[in-house]
């Protein structure tokens, strides 16, 4: 349950309501996450702005290793929610549930090539020690990532962390169906 006010679709007015008939249109339906900013509408939009520049405009980083990163980050942080959107969302590219499950509990116990592995390393370093430099982004360049692949990677973190942070925070309760989002 929430800890805060949240306004559900059957209750919304105005622009809410036009936010969430638009997220339910481009997403097939709308997500506890979105609907917990619903007493500050155009966070909303903010968010979902900042969340398609991050994970989907155009980078050399693939789609599978954003979502990678995102269930990193959401596991070390223990955010259930956004370990199993995530979760789902990198199956869409892995289609292997087994494999994302095995990923999901524990990153090293799945086959992960020498750069999905360091980029996993990476997110879970920064989230948890985000003060030590134990030499992972040189690691990352050592092994011919750009420096605009690693601000990617770090952006995809960093993001991460906030969502958690306001998941956990506000105690976001994962939807009944959290599968049949449009990526």
């Amino acid at each position: 349950m929430s800890k805060i006010k949240v306004i559900q679709p059957e209750e919304a007015e105005g622009r809410l309501l036009e936010i969430y008939t638009d997220l339910i249109a481009k997403r097939g339906k709308l997500a506890e996450v979105h609907k917990i900013q619903s007493l500050r509408p155009e966070s909303i939009v903010k968010h979902m702005d900042l969340y398609l520049e991050i994970m989907f405009s155009k980078s050399d980083l693939t789609r599978a290793e954003r979502e990678m990163m995102a269930v990193v980050v959401s596991a070390s942080n223990n955010c259930f929610y956004c370990q199993i959107h995530h979760a789902e969302a990198l199956n869409n590219y892995w289609k292997d549930k087994e494999k994302v499950e095995k990923f999901r509990l524990n990153y090293v116990s799945v086959n992960l090539s020498e750069r999905e592995l360091a980029l996993c390393e990476y997110a879970k370093q920064l989230t948890l020690f985000p003060s030590e430099d134990i030499g992972l982004v040189e690691k990352l360049k050592t092994i011919g990532l750009s420096d605009k692949l690693i601000l990617d990677a770090t952006l995809v973190i960093a993001y991460f962390n906030f969502v958690n942070r306001m998941v956990l925070g506000l105690g976001v309760n994962l939807e009944e169906n959290a599968s049949g989002y449009n990526y």
